[in-house]
């Protein structure tokens, strides 16, 4: 078959053009075996973005297999736009997380903005409607303009996105340390709901069945932003500037809802958004999964701007697309749908017997590949792992137990950290109310959103300690996942599944490959012990710049279920009089902790040791108190430990107090970060039922009504501060870091 395009074949091979694409020598080799041809400039760009680690995965997926991904509930693990897990009554909750780093380095707001419109889709496509966003979000410290503006654009981004579309962002983790200072992490999660039969699969099958491309018209915005995605950050960043695409909120809005009215219709076959690689991807992926091939006529499309080529329409990643398979013949209904909500959709293809991914344009075939070959058989590489040099090092140095004479003094610096300090300068920002589901708001250890119509509700959380990661990323992996479960539980939920982040630097570095590979493995483990299967997730390599690589940060998005509404636990201190317990013992350990790196600058040395089985019990027991009403607060002990825990706990009501007597070393009990540790509140009456189940919980004191913060040890105070102090030092930290100059 000739094949068209205007550069020459024989010149993408002798000039080596298609390295500019992201492919390699051998990868090129395999492209000429599968096609019998040297490809066309349309081909090899369709194979870049597909083949990119971005889209193929190509040296993640030996580790991704490792991950847990079925349970009873599980109703659909990884493979489709969002994993869904059952919540029971026909119900199921929609989620995943999904990545916009380079982007967001790039142009931080549109990078942001279409990360939130790009997750969205990815949930809706599954046929659920959208009712919640998170986010995770890593910048450098926030002393340069640089990350000022980074952080500042690129959480207006979000905001701007989110609060136009009408989905409510209720919160998300936000940490700052200087392996980010030239490669930004904006991971956006999205959750929806849906009834179990509306569930949708992005598949192309019935041969004959009509390709529709519904929404906004293509453009050149996000040609190669697959391919951009997967390689290091340039550091003249500006010319990566085409490959940032633009967004438009009211435009989503419109293609939500019609979407969502698209699922009742019998005539929809299968339906999938143009993420990465754009009309590429959703149509040679439709057809893949689905056992057929796919024929589209690209004159078809709509087009936002003149003289588009072949190659441009096929990588554009113009936002707000979607392309939907439909029964030949019924093509009508699901226009007029879309017409209703001022949205064009076009038929532009069909699907074919023959499995190939056929384009046509201006009556030429520009592309005819074996369909599978873009997908399922895209190349897998078994990278090469080797310890990093710093890891010996660090298990083998002595545990630190820092110097600290004043706590009062120690305590105020952790509350000024700005990854500890008060996000509400960031989630003041989003509209969390929206939907008017929203019963826990941002500010708590987990967000939660009531269901409609039941006296159900879903708590939503992200989490990740990258510096624990970093020192072991073994352990680190299985902190994450068990750290995220701890912020579900102290909301009274049970954890139900989680989503991955997994952000990493270049995988061509056996000493990147190895901290991939054992933070898999931990998180894997994690993920056993605590029932919590990996539905859904997303992989983002070559996060550095300057061959300075960020730490390695695999983010977990974790979703709950309250069974009844009246589980519903706060995260801060009720009443005075509330006994005050420590659940878990503490630990003599710093490394990586918020105290080392203001007293040193630095993080070293062993990262705090999880026993899982210890955290299965723990997490299992609370909860069971808690659905027994014998709770009055829960807070899971994180960065800052047992000291910054009691003073959060504070930070909700401008009366109640607490009294507290230690035993043991002060600075090891107040600031340790010792895991699979809560800090609960209970009433007097209930002290026997609690006590019953944790014998071994350590009782702190007692909530008060003066708005203070007393810790006594050996009957001596070692410190005492008022409570509105400490909060607003916590909550202006951030806004005053902002206003400074650089």
């Amino acid at each position: 078959m000739q094949l068209t395009h205007s550069i020459n074949p024989v010149k993408i091979e002798q000039d080596r053009l298609y390295q500019d694409m992201g492919l390699s020598d051998e990868e090129f080799e395999k492209i000429k075996t599968i096609l019998g041809r040297l490809p066309n400039f349309t081909e090899t760009g369709i194979f870049s973005v597909m083949w990119s680690e971005h889209c193929s995965y190509k040296t993640s997926k030996p580790l991704l297999r490792k991950f847990p991904t079925e349970g009873p509930n599980v109703l659909q693990g990884p493979g489709e736009g969002a994993g869904v897990i059952d919540i029971g009554d026909g119900q199921a909750v929609v989620f995943k997380v999904e990545s916009h780093n380079h982007p967001s380095a790039v142009e931080p707001y549109q990078g942001a903005a279409t990360g939130v419109g790009g997750i969205i889709r990815d949930v809706f496509s599954m046929g659920a409607r959208p009712i919640a966003l998170m986010n995770s979000l890593r910048f450098g410290p926030l002393t340069t303009n640089r990350t000022k503006y980074l952080f500042s654009e690129v959480v207006a981004g979000i905001a701007g996105y989110g609060n136009c579309v009408g989905v409510p962002t209720v919160g998300g983790e936000v940490q700052f340390d200087d392996s980010y200072e030239d490669n930004p992490l904006v991971n956006a999660m999205c959750v929806g709901l849906i009834n179990h039969d509306d569930v949708q699969k992005g598949i192309a099958a019935g041969i004959g069945n009509t390709i529709l491309y519904a929404g906004p018209p293509t453009g050149r915005d996000g040609i190669h932003g697959a391919t951009f995605a997967s390689d290091d950050l340039a550091e003249d960043s500006n010319k990566d500037r085409p490959a940032v695409q633009v967004g438009d909120p009211f435009m989503e809005k419109l293609i939500i809802e019609a979407c969502l009215e698209v699922i009742h219709s019998d005539a929809l076959v299968g339906m999938q958004d143009m993420g990465a690689a754009g009309l590429t991807s959703s149509a040679s992926e439709m057809a893949s999964k689905a056992g057929t091939g796919l024929e589209m006529n690209l004159d078809l499309v709509p087009q936002r701007e003149q003289n588009m080529t072949a190659y441009e329409m096929m990588l554009s990643e113009s936002q707000e697309r979607m392309l939907l398979c439909v029964k030949t013949g019924r093509e009508q209904e699901i226009i007029d749908i879309f017409e209703k909500y001022g949205l064009q959709a076009v038929p532009v293809g069909k699907v074919i017997e023959e499995k190939v991914f056929r384009i046509k344009h201006h009556d030429e075939v520009v592309a005819d590949i074996p369909v599978d070959s873009l997908a399922d058989d895209a190349p897998v590489y078994h990278m090469p792992s080797k310890e990093a040099e710093y890891y010996q090092a660090f298990q083998q140095m002595e545990a630190h137990r820092p110097n600290v004479d004043n706590h009062g003094e120690t305590l105020k610096q952790l509350l000024q950290q700005p990854t500890i300090a008060s996000k509400e300068w960031v989630y003041d920002q989003y509209d969390s109310m929206v939907q008017t589901n929203t019963v826990v708001t941002p500010g708590s250890d987990a967000a939660v959103v009531r269901i409609k119509g039941t006296d159900k509700a879903l708590a939503i959380t992200t989490d990740c300690n990258s510096r624990y990661i970093y020192l072991d990323p073994e352990e680190g992996g299985k902190i994450a996942v068990a750290e995220a479960a701890r912020n579900i539980v102290c909301s009274g939920a049970k954890p139900l599944g989680l989503t991955d982040g997994l952000n990493f630097g270049n995988p061509t570095n056996p000493e990147i490959f190895w901290q991939m590979e054992k933070s898999v493995e931990g998180m894997s483990a994690a993920c056993e012990a605590l029932q919590t299967p990996v539905i859904s997730g997303n992989v983002s390599l070559y996060n550095q710049s300057k061959g300075k690589s960020i730490y390695p940060t695999p983010v977990v998005g974790m979703v709950g279920l309250h069974e009844s509404t009246a589980h519903i636990t706060p995260s801060f201190f009720q009443e005075a009089g509330d006994i005050i317990y420590l659940i878990g013992e503490t630990r003599n350990e710093f490394g990586g902790s918020e105290l080392q790196f203001i007293q040193e600058g630095k993080y070293e040395g062993k990262a705090p040791y999880l026993d899982l089985k210890i955290e299965t019990e723990r997490q299992k027991k609370l909860l069971s108190l808690i659905r027994k009403g014998k709770i009055q607060s829960a807070h899971d002990l994180a960065e800052g430990g047992l000291g910054v825990a009691l003073a959060e706990s504070l930070f909700a009501d401008e009366v109640v107090g607490a009294k507290v007597e230690l035993s043991g070393n002060a600075t090891v009990e107040l600031f340790s970060e010792t895991q699979s540790r809560f800090l609960v509140t209970v009433k007097p009456e209930n002290q026997g039922a609690f006590e019953e189940v944790f014998a071994d919980a350590a009782k702190l004191g007692e909530v008060t009504a003066d708005n203070k913060l007393r810790v006594k040890t050996n009957n001596e105070t070692i410190l005492q501060e008022e409570a509105a102090e400490l909060k607003a030092l916590w909550k202006g930290a951030i806004p005053c870091l902002l206003k400074s100059k650089a």
